[in-house]
């Protein structure tokens, strides 16, 4: 393989490569789980990760959580870059 032609290749793997996050779930969500933490590919919005976790847990449709992405609070249908840690957050109550 030719330099160019090996360039090209390496470009087109990169963007065939499929996104990795990892999504931990606290409180009802984590026993919903099955345990506290999962790792999901192919997800890059916030829409794409709710429709994947209520296709594998249905029962979430029915709870109130946020979303948390890389420590931050996330709304509408933000970007999940590759390799984020995702937060399900059960609601909460200060005091």
């Amino acid at each position: 393989m030719t330099k160019a032609n090996l360039s090209g290749f390496v470009k087109r793997k990169m963007e065939t490569k499929e996104q990795k996050i990892t999504v931990k779930a606290f409180g009802m969500i984590a026993e919903k789980f099955g345990s506290g933490q999962i790792e999901l590919t192919g997800i890059s919005t916030i829409e794409e990760l709710r429709k994947a976790l209520f296709d594998q847990f249905p029962e979430l449709k029915n709870m109130k959580f946020s979303i948390a992405i890389n420590k931050q609070l996330a709304s509408g249908n933000a970007s999940i870059p590759d390799g984020s840690e995702i937060a399900l957050l059960p609601p909460f109550s200060g005091g």
